[in-house]
C-alpha cells in the first residue's frame, strides 16, 4: 500500500517539516552523492560495534545518520512518509518540540537497532526511525483521518480512502512480520525493522508527553 494522501487539513504551514526534508534532500543531493553514498557511510554512518566500544563519533552518528540514506528510492519512500503524516504531529506539538520529538523517536529507532545486535558492524543510515515515530504518533493523535491509498495489484490497481488506524495497522504489521522472518540473524544488510517497529512504539508514547493542550 503506497499513501497519496491525508484528508487532514492544518491551518499552520508545516515549516519543520519542509526544513527537515530540505535537510535530508541537502545531505543526500550535496552531500553524500558529490562524494560517494560508500564514503559518507564511512564518514558518518551509525555502526552499532562502534558504539557498543565507544568509538570516536560514534555519539554523534546517532543524529547524523537520521539524515543520510542508502539510495535514491530509500530517500524519497521517507520524505513522502514524511511529507503525508508529519505536518499533523508538528501542528499537534508546535514547530521546537516536534523537532526534539522527531530526534529522540530516531535516536530510541537506532537504539533499538543496537540492542538487536550490538557486535553489528553494518552501517544504519535513513530517517526511518524517527518517520516512523511520525506514524506512530499519527495512530493515536488521528486514527480515523482518511487516507488516500494506492493499493498496487497490476490490472486491479485501486485507489481507496482508509481510515488511518486501519493504514497503520497493516503497516505496522508488516514491520513486525518483517523481523519475525528475520529474528535470530547476524550480519548483512537490509531494512532495521525493529527500528522501525521501536521508533513507531516510541511516537505513540511520546505524543502525550510533547504534543500542546488545547491544539486543534
Amino acid at each position: 500500500m503506497i499513501p497519496l494522501a491525508d484528508d487532514n487539513p492544518v491551518h499552520r504551514f508545516p515549516l519543520v517539516t519542509v526544513l527537515l526534508i530540505t535537510a535530508n534532500l541537502a545531505v543526500y543531493f550535496l552531500w553524500q552523492t558529490r562524494i560517494g553514498l560508500e564514503q559518507s557511510v564511512a564518514l558518518a554512518a551509525f555502526v552499532p560495534a562502534e558504539f557498543q566500544r565507544g568509538a570516536p563519533g560514534a555519539w554523534s552518528a546517532l543524529f547524523t545518520s537520521l539524515f543520510m540514506h542508502g539510495g535514491l528510492m530509500h530517500l524519497i519512500g521517507n520524505l513522502w512518509f514524511l511529507w503525508i503524516f508529519g505536518d499533523n504531529i508538528e501542528n499537534e506539538c508546535g514547530r521546537l518540540r516536534f523537532v526534539q520529538f522527531y530526534l529522540l523517536c530516531g535516536v530510541i529507532a537506532t537504539l533499538a537497532h543496537t540492542w538487536q545486535d550490538p557486535r553489528s558492524a553494518v552501517p544504519l543510515v535513513g530517517a526511518s526511525g524517527a518517520i516512523s515515530g511520525v506514524l506512530g504518533a499519527y495512530l493515536v493523535e488521528h486514527p480515523r483521518a482518511p487516507i488516500r491509498t494506492l493499493i498496487p495489484l497490476g490490472l486491479f490497481t485501486r485507489i481507496i480512502d482508509v481510515p488511518a488506524f486501519v493504514f497503520l495497522f497493516l503497516w505496522m504489521g508488516m514491520q513486525v512480520f518483517s523481523q519475525a522472518m528475520i529474528a535470530g540473524r547476524t550480519g548483512g544488510g537490509g531494512v532495521a525493522y525493529l527500528a522501525h517497529i521501536a521508533g513507531f512504539a516510541a511516537g505513540a508514547a511520546l505524543i502525550f508527553v510533547f504534543r500542546q493542550r488545547g491544539r486543534e
